[in-house]
């Protein structure tokens, strides 16, 4: 009998637009060609409303802006909690979100799931909640001897009540260049590369826009910048070590991944997903395994699980491994990367699946009550 997997995407998120190319390409499709699962897919607007039909696989009601006339008329969804999790009376065997940033892949979505008592492809609610607030897992990397790049973190509130305290307090411990960020996105919105004093008070305001914690990190120098996929539980598998290629700029932002194709004119010949990339990246000495380990290392830290992707920077004249963020559900669950590594888009999503039942499995072990007589004296 086959088992039904609901796919979440969407979201109120500022990568709501990648999560439903990760949904639509690297999840719903790969599973349907295993003819293994019943899909169900529940697409979440940017306001919020939570869709469920057929026609959600189909990228051509994106692209025509007619999800939004679907998602209008679209009756209200019924979710049910007795005795399983249900959408509209149909029962779900597995989730599988596909929802990057805030409401889904930051923990919110994985909160609800464990309440519901089913299994979910992905980390738990409290690795995903460390793993997208970037400040949060900069400290634990930390306690765990894994080296980070020189940080400062700091609230919107702060900022707005005391900039030029702010401004000096970043300037004394840190120096130029640094890079200002939001602390919880991905996809590298938000991210401004400041070299002195005047572009530091209008980068903070970019990085507020979008968060209420900001982070502002050193510049690494001599740097190499790699990223590693790892998938597992607590045997893990790592991909390609990989290198994306970033602008003159030093700054692998949203348009460089999504929009411009990445990598310079001229350039050597790149790989990746959208041909911005060294695959696998040629690394001197023995950085490579250094890569490898630095993040297998922090994705034991962080306490990952299922599929994760660690972002390091190397300073190639110190050989030193900076662990800079780690992404618990990668764009299009970085499939460019897996193909590359012998593993298809079908088998992924088949062993993420495996590592989700795996998981859920573990814990139905474990006692999660206690008998007393406490409630007995009233």
């Amino acid at each position: 009998m086959k088992k039904t997997v609901a796919v979440f995407f969407g979201g109120r998120s500022t990568e709501h637009d990648i999560s439903i190319i990760t949904a639509l390409s690297s999840i719903i499709k790969p599973l349907e060609l295993t003819k293994e699962y019943n899909i169900v897919p529940i697409y979440i607007t940017k306001t919020g409303k939570w869709v469920s039909d057929a026609n959600l696989t189909d990228i051509k009601i994106y692209r025509s802006g007619k999800i939004n006339d679907l998602a209008a008329k679209s009756k209200p969804l019924s979710v049910s909690f007795d005795g399983g999790f249900a959408i509209n009376k149909k029962r779900i065997d597995i989730a599988f979100p596909a929802m990057h940033g805030p409401y889904g892949e930051d923990g919110s979505l994985m909160g609800l799931l464990r309440m519901a008592g089913i299994p979910f492809v992905g980390s738990d609610m409290d690795a995903s909640v460390i793993a997208m607030d970037k400040v949060l897992a900069k400290q634990v990397a930390q306690a765990n001897n894994i080296p980070t790049s020189a940080f400062y973190a700091f609230s919107k509130l702060q900022f707005t009540d005391s900039p030029s305290a702010t401004i000096k307090a970043i300037t004394s411990k840190l120096k130029y260049p640094i890079f200002v960020k939001p602390a919880h996105l991905g996809s590298s919105i938000g991210i401004t590369k400041v070299k002195n004093n005047d572009e530091l008070s209008n980068a903070i305001e970019v990085a507020a826009y979008y968060d209420n914690k900001i982070i502002v990190e050193e510049a690494v120098e001599n740097l190499i910048e790699v990223t590693v996929p790892i998938i597992g539980n607590d045997i893990l598998t790592p991909a390609l070590v990989e290198r994306p290629l970033s602008k003159d700029d030093g700054v692998f932002d949203f348009d460089t991944k999504y929009i411009n194709g990445g990598g310079k004119k001229g350039g050597a010949k790149t790989t990746g997903a959208q041909g911005y990339s060294e695959l696998p990246a040629k690394l001197p000495g023995d950085l490579y395994k250094k890569s490898l380990a630095v993040a297998e290392a922090t994705y034991r830290a962080i306490g990952a699980g299922g599929i994760a992707r660690v972002d390091l920077l190397i300073d190639s004249k110190s050989s030193t491994v900076y662990f800079n963020e780690i992404n618990p559900l990668p764009g299009s669950l970085y499939n460019h990367n897996w193909r590359a590594s012998g593993i298809s888009s079908i088998e992924l999503v088949r062993k993420l699946i495996a590592f989700a039942e795996q998981r859920f499995a573990q814990q139905q072990k474990q006692e999660t009550t206690f008998d007393s007589n406490f409630l007995q004296q009233f």
